[in-house]
């Protein structure tokens, strides 16, 4: 139906068809001609490895390890505290020690640390067919 160059612009289009009272839940915004853009943040060594590992197992463990100790029906607060303080302390063991491992089983091939984002170059705005033409007329008639 139309396309806009940025999110916002189509965003702005949806909320012009919402302000005239358009039954915003039978349109969509499609991007179009994705990217894939990768940032490198840093250089990644054992040191860093280990700290990755131990934050991506610490996390789970102190989960895991708190919902157990919810179990507990005569002190849970208690039990569910030390459960957690005990996954945090060995999920983050193990996670060390998976980090060190996977870095040294890399073979020095990604010795980087990146943030990977997916952009589209366009907006598509959609509408089901029973009421595209009124859509258009919305539209054309709010700008």
């Amino acid at each position: 139906m139309a396309s806009f160059a940025t999110y916002a612009e189509a965003e702005r289009a949806v909320d012009r068809l919402a302000d005239l009272d358009f039954p915003v839940e039978r349109v969509a915004i499609l991007g179009q001609d994705l990217q894939t853009i990768e940032q490198v943040t840093g250089k990644l060594d054992y040191w860093g490895a280990t700290w990755r590992g131990a934050l991506s197992g610490a996390v789970p463990g102190v989960l895991i390890g708190w919902i157990f100790g919810l179990f507990n029906w005569a002190d849970p607060l208690v039990s569910g505290f030390l459960l957690a303080l005990y996954g945090l302390l060995i999920g983050a063991l193990v996670g060390a020690i998976i980090g060190v491992i996977v870095y040294a089983m890399s073979g020095g091939r990604r010795d980087f640390v990146s943030v990977t984002a997916v952009l589209p170059q366009r907006y598509e705005l959609v509408v089901d067919d029973e009421v595209a033409d009124r859509a258009v007329q919305l539209l054309g008639s709010a700008t």
